[in-house]
């Protein structure tokens, strides 16, 4: 049988050549926020132990990651220093514009596990990969024949899916809403059309400071029988999860925190 290397392990055959995994290691949902909170209360020990064993790293950001090791580090003993830590950022391109339409080549990234040490790839906040830069990591890894290993740990789209009371066997994440006000009432109306259909649940995220004028002009352009969740400060002290429909809400109109990353969720 063909198993994955466990991070900090050494393989029995290590006279022979082996490459590395890539493990996907997850990160708590506090990032720039005021509090952090306690990662053993949101993350498994299991992907604490997986993360401190890891020496090479893919990130969104090596400020924003050497931080959250030495979080790591007051619960489990890193496999050497945060000074000793190999970080490699993704460039500032691929936050703005994404990787997951294949433009950018992430090989060369992936030298420490083509060289049999075990690799993370980790964003700012949740799993990589997922509403985050990342999949043309993993993409390459797979073309390689390197092992990719997921940990557990939060997602704030499945987390305010699961809370939403929307539809959670069908859905669909759509990214971000365009900044343009006409366009991003065509794309929400087109989005509600989607869920009245197909009975799909649609959810979107928004940078904090703007998250109230998204949800402002929400509830002006969507009819008032469609329902709508802000789930915001998921795993938070401060979390909120709310659903209601568009006439509720247009009654009882909540201000939203500006600090705090949200999920939209909209459905029927």
């Amino acid at each position: 049988m063909n198993t994955m290397p466990i991070p900090g392990t050494t393989p029995a055959n290590k006279g022979i050549q082996t490459k590395g995994s890539l493990y996907l290691v997850p990160a708590p949902l506090d990032f720039g926020c005021d509090d952090l909170q306690d990662i053993q209360s949101c993350m498994p020990l299991g992907t604490i132990q997986g993360a401190a064993s890891l020496q090479h790293w893919i990130c969104e950001n090596a400020k924003s990651t050497r931080a959250y090791l030495k979080r790591i580090a007051h619960i489990v003993p890193l496999c050497v220093s945060v000074q000793e830590m190999s970080l490699v950022e993704l460039p500032r391109e691929v936050h703005k514009k994404g990787d997951h339409n294949g433009n950018f080549d992430a090989r060369p990234l992936l030298q420490p596990a083509l060289a049999g040490h075990n690799l993370g790839l980790i964003s700012e906040a949740g799993m990589p990969a997922v509403a985050d830069p990342g999949s043309s990591v993993v993409r390459a890894a797979h073309a390689a024949g390197i092992p990719v290993v997921p940990l557990v740990g939060p997602s704030s789209l499945l987390l305010a899916l699961a809370a939403s009371g929307l539809n959670g066997q069908n859905f669909a994440f759509t990214g971000y809403l365009p900044q343009d006000i006409q366009e991003r009432a065509k794309r929400l109306q087109a989005l509600e059309l989607l869920a009245q259909r197909s009975g799909q649940t649609q959810l979107w995220i928004e940078t904090p400071y703007r998250n109230q004028a998204v949800f402002d002009h929400a509830l002006q352009c969507l009819k008032p029988e469609t329902r709508l969740c802000i789930a915001h400060g998921l795993t938070l002290p401060s979390m909120q999860i709310q659903q209601a429909s568009i006439a509720q809400w247009r009654k009882n109109r909540p201000t939203l925190p500006p600090k705090l990353p949200a999920v939209f969720a909209l459905g029927v």
